[in-house]
Parts: C-alpha cells; structure tokens; sequence
C-alpha cells in the first residue's frame, strides 16, 4: 500500500490551495508551527478541548512529549470547538493549559478539524485515511517522512502501549 506524505503534499492535485507551502498551523503562541519544520521527526497531533471528559488527557500528551521530546517527538495539540467543548478565545485555552496541566508541547489556535472549514491538514489526512475525528482527544500518529502511521480514537490514552510503541520503534530507526 502506497503511504501519502505530508511532507510531498506539493504533488497532491486535490489540494491545489497548498501548492505554494507546507502544511502550517497558526500558533496559540503566535507566529507558525510548519510541519515541515518537523520533518524527520515523528508528530502526534491531537485534537483537544478544554470543557471534555477527555481533558485530563492533556496531563497524558504532556507527559508523552517529555519523556520523547529529547530523542525527535513532537507532540502537537489543536484546541477545537467543533465538538462544542472548548473554551471561546485562544487566549482561555492557553491560560487553562497552563494553569491546569502545565503544558509546554506545542499548540495551535483554535482549528477546525472537521467538516467545510476544516484545517487542509485534516482535510489532507481524511483524503489519504478516511480519518475525520469523531470526538475530542483523537489523535493522528505521523512517521518521519509524513506519513500517517496511525490514528486513535479519544478513549486511547496518548501514553497507552498502542501509541508509546510505534513511537519507540520510530525513534529507535
């Protein structure tokens, strides 16, 4: 089976729009976070929200992305209300972040990650995968070269053997 990369996205006819860059998110820090800046690095990107039952999985992408960070893991979290649960400016999202669970990984604004507005990311993965998140906290799992290796569901806790371990077989390549 033929893996699509983000990272050959240029060559994706069906996304004209992106033929002039990467696949970038606006940060919550302000400024950009490019995926191509990740390349060679595995990314874990998951969707969040502040007012879910899943939110304590923050505590859990946290501590992913510290015990991973130092050998190439980039864990990116996209804070999204289209499952109605998050906070209403990125501003409350990041002071609820910082406050509740400390979170230092990085992390988008608000995005859409579902249906006509969302993100050409996620666009670009339900067109390779069939993959739309269902829910908050479901989590995409791309390779080195930008491939989409995995994607998880909210109820798959981002330090669960399902996750940890295609990471560590990535970071051990």
């Amino acid at each position: 089976m033929r893996r699509a990369s983000i990272f050959a996205v240029l060559s994706v006819a069906a996304l004209p729009a992106l033929a002039a860059a990467p696949f970038s998110f606006a940060s919550i820090d302000g400024g950009e976070l490019s995926l191509d800046a990740w390349k060679g690095h595995p990314v874990l990107i998951a969707n969040t929200a502040s007012q879910c039952g899943f939110t304590p999985q923050y505590d859990d992408l946290q501590v992913l992305y510290d015990t991973y960070k130092d050998r190439g893991l980039v864990v990116l979290a996209v804070p999204s209300d289209d499952f109605n649960q998050e906070l209403a400016t990125e501003a409350d999202v990041k002071d609820f972040c910082a406050v509740n669970f400390g979170l230092t990984l990085p992390m988008t604004e608000i995005t859409h990650v579902k249906g006509r507005e969302a993100h050409p990311f996620y666009v670009w993965v339900k067109e390779q995968t069939g993959f739309v998140p269902a829910w908050n906290f479901n989590k995409i799992l791309i390779d080195a070269d930008g491939a989409v290796v995995a994607t998880f569901g909210s109820v798959v806790k981002p330090t669960s053997a399902k996750i940890t371990g295609p990471i560590e077989a990535m970071l051990t390549q």
